[in-house]
C-alpha cells in the first residue's frame, strides 16, 4: 500500500536500527551524548520489555522505538507524557487505519483496535533533576499480535493491524506519522498544560461510564469508571464512595 507521508518535526533527530537489545536501553547509553530529542527505531529487539519488566515480544514486522528529551518539569508533571504519547499513538493509527478502525485508549496509555490492545507504552527516566531525560518506549503491534499464551489471563486480547485490516505499514512508515503527531500533542502539553490533553483523552477513552476492575497489587476494585482528575488518575465510583488509583492494571 503507497503511504503519503508527513512532515517530519523540527529539531527532532532519528536512529534506526536493524537490530538492538532494546531501544530503551539504547537511549539510555545516548543520553549522556545526546544533544535533543531523537526518535530510535529498531527493527529487531533482543530484549525488550514492558511494565514491570514484563517480556514485549516483537515478531518481524512490528514497531519498537523509544523517543528520548528532556521535559525540563518536575517529575509528576513529566509522567503524564504518558497520556501524551497514548493520544499520539490513537492519532497515527487513525491516519493510517482510516475510519474503518475502532480505535479507543484503555486507561492510561494502551491503544485498542476493534476491541484488542494493539500497542503498549512504557515511561522510564534517565538521570536527576530538571536535566533528567525521559525515555517513551512504545511498541505497536502492526504485522502480528502475540500469541494468546503470552497474554495475562484476563487482560485485553491482542490484536495487530494487519489482522483488523488486511494491511500493514512498515515501522519506518508508522514512525513518519507517530512523531508528528506526538510533537503535536506535546506541544499542546507544553503550551497549555494537562486540561487539553486530559479533554482530547476523555473523548477517546475506553469503557468511560461503565464498569471495570482496577487491581493494584493484592488488592482488587470494582466500580464505574467515572473520568480521569488533573493527576491523570482514574476515579473510580463504588457504592461506598469514589476512589482515585494512580496505579493499576484494568480489567473488564
Amino acid at each position: 500500500m503507497s503511504i503519503d507521508l508527513p512532515q517530519w518535526p523540527e529539531a527532532v533527530a532519528r536512529k534506526v536500527l536493524p537490530r538492538v537489545d532494546s531501544t530503551m536501553a539504547e537511549a539510555a547509553r545516548m543520553a549522556p551524548q545526546q544533544a535533543g530529542p531523537i526518535w530510535i527505531l529498531a527493527h529487531e529487539q533482543t530484549a525488550g520489555h514492558g511494565r514491570r519488566g514484563r517480556a514485549w515480544v516483537q515478531p518481524a514486522g512490528n514497531f519498537s522505538a523509544s523517543y528520548l528529551f528532556r521535559p525540563r518539569m518536575e517529575p509528576a508533571r513529566a509522567a503524564l507524557y504518558s497520556f501524551v504519547a497514548a493520544l499520539a499513538l490513537d492519532e497515527a493509527l487513525g491516519q493510517i487505519c482510516g475510519p474503518q478502525a475502532q480505535l479507543a485508549i484503555k486507561w492510561p496509555n494502551d491503544v485498542l483496535l476493534n476491541g484488542g490492545k494493539v500497542s503498549g507504552i512504557l515511561l522510564e527516566t534517565i538521570g536527576q533533576g530538571p536535566e533528567a531525560w525521559l525515555c517513551i518506549g512504545i511498541g505497536v503491534n502492526l504485522a502480528q499480535a502475540p500469541e494468546a499464551g503470552l497474554v495475562e489471563a484476563g487482560a485485553v486480547a491482542p490484536v495487530s493491524v494487519a489482522q483488523a485490516l488486511g494491511y500493514a505499514p512498515t515501522p519506518d512508515e508508522f514512525l513518519a506519522y507517530l512523531a508528528p503527531a506526538f510533537d503535536r500533542f506535546a506541544t499542546d502539553y507544553q503550551t497549555y498544560g494537562f486540561a487539553p490533553i486530559r479533554t482530547a483523552w476523555l473523548a477517546r477513552a475506553a469503557r468511560i461510564g461503565q464498569p471495570i476492575r482496577a487491581r493494584t497489587g493484592t488488592q482488587s476494585h470494582d466500580g464505574i469508571f467515572e473520568t480521569i482528575d488533573e493527576s491523570g488518575a482514574m476515579i473510580l465510583n463504588r457504592p461506598e464512595g469514589r476512589l482515585a488509583i494512580s496505579a493499576a492494571d484494568i480489567f473488564f
